[in-house]
């Protein structure tokens, strides 16, 4: 079983998106379903509106989910399992606070150490905790042997009990913390193979740790995805409009052609343009490198440029949001521009009353009353000699204003390969 599980804090980053679809595609192949997990319990930081963003972006992407869950939902779970861990000794409360915490941090920053919990409230004895009226978090104890786990990308990756704190599980606020959420939602969900990107690494170990103190002996397996780097060669921040898939897009670009180009990123593929359900049939999960991977703009663009092409006349209408006797024109322009907005702009100016000013009013406007008195022309050659023989303009005379009138604009396509696209629609478009 397989889940995303995003936040509805913010956007959806692309190495979000990458997890979720690599996620979806393994599901697919194995046939053991697919789990979409709201992970809402940080109320502070959560933003009104971002779940039902996240499905309809899910669902433009083509991921089905066979179950949806919002974590808050299971927040009587977390608080039964953490009064077990309690009881069973495998956690403790913590009474320090949130100053106190701070001071110790400080400290060992001066002392250019990484921080670890001093175990102060692990050592209470059972009537001090009893007796203390502060406030208080619930903290796992520390493991007392290596913890290790197999990552399907990097391989086999351990962590020393030293290097895992005695980590916080819940609030003051009796809410649960990220790492205990999630490690408790995946063990009663059923998941078993857990896809993400290798920012969680240091977590996995304890949210194995939190299992096996549960008693859970369900085996997980794991995959790692390196970051996501810029075109400086840096970690991508959620601050760059690439980053975002909404950004992606609003600005032009098809989900098919994101798809693909994330499925492609730090990873080698059979061929260079596919769909999802295609890399169902070879996607290969331990193939990906193991190196963080640059996004570059410039190739998704010219994946997009492709799936435009090879979009079905449907498909092109519902993107462009344009009748489907467009969809020729909207690949013709294909040469001109890879993003639909641009595509949608340049059919639009066609389309559009035409303001005869300028340089070429004059000319315009005769070429406009000839146009309008000439009988159908089925070639461009045949128009265009009728239109010099109606009018006797030649050269940039004939040609700038005829681009004017038809597209609205000084440059473009050559006007001999358009014409075939547009000649039915001459008469309304001048």
């Amino acid at each position: 079983m397989y889940r995303f599980a995003p936040s509805p804090t913010g956007d959806m980053h692309i190495g979000n998106l990458r997890a979720a679809i690599f996620n979806y595609i393994c599901s697919l192949q194995d046939k053991s379903g697919f789990i979409l997990r709201i992970e809402d319990t940080d109320k502070e930081r959560n933003i009104e509106g971002k779940d039902a963003e996240i499905l309809e972006i899910l669902t433009k992407f083509g991921i089905k989910w066979d179950t949806l869950y919002y974590q808050s939902k299971n927040l009587k779970f977390h608080r039964e399992l953490a009064a077990k861990l309690l009881m069973d000794k495998k956690a403790f409360l913590c009474f320090c606070s949130d100053e106190d915490i701070a001071k110790k941090k400080e400290l060992a920053k001066e002392k250019n150490i990484a921080y670890r919990y001093d175990g102060t409230c692990e050592k209470l004895s059972d009537e001090e905790v009893l007796n203390c009226e502060k406030p208080s978090v619930i903290r796992m104890k520390k493991p007392n042997k290596t913890m290790s786990f197999i990552d399907e990308i990097k391989g086999e990756i351990s962590f020393e009990p030293e290097n895992i704190d005695s980590f916080v599980i819940m609030r003051t606020d009796k809410t649960p913390t990220y790492n205990f959420a999630c490690a408790v939602d995946d063990m009663l969900e059923g998941v078993d193979f857990v896809i993400r990107g290798e920012d969680h690494i240091s977590n996995t170990p304890k949210q194995d740790l939190i299992r096996e103190y549960l008693g859970y002996t369900g085996k997980f397996r794991y995959a790692h995805l390196p970051i996501i780097l810029n075109e400086h060669g840096t970690k991508m921040s959620k601050r760059e409009n690439s980053s975002s898939v909404k950004w992606l897009l609003e600005t032009g670009y098809m989900p098919e052609a994101i798809a693909n180009y994330l499925i492609m990123l730090g990873n080698k593929t059979p061929y260079e343009i596919f769909s999802m359900n295609e890399a169902v049939e070879w996607f290969d999960i331990k193939k990906v490198s193991k190196s963080p991977a640059k996004f570059d703009i410039d190739k998704l663009s010219q994946i997009n440029r492709e799936h435009i092409k090879r979009a079905s006349d449907e498909r092109l209408a519902q993107l462009f949001e344009m009748p489907i006797k467009f969809a020729s024109l909207i690949r013709f322009y294909t040469q001109e521009s890879s993003l639909i907005g641009e595509i949608k702009d340049k059919i639009s100016h066609i389309y559009s009353p035409k303001h005869i000013q300028g340089e070429y009013e004059n000319e315009m406007k005769i070429l406009k009353e000839a146009i309008l008195k000439l009988d159908y022309k089925d070639s461009f050659d045949e128009f265009k000699k009728a239109l010099m023989s109606e009018t006797s303009l030649k050269g940039k005379k004939f040609f700038m204003p005829l681009r004017l009138l038809i597209t609205g604009k000084e440059h473009g396509p050559e006007l001999s390969e358009l014409y075939d696209f547009i000649k039915n629609d001459i008469k309304e478009i001048i």
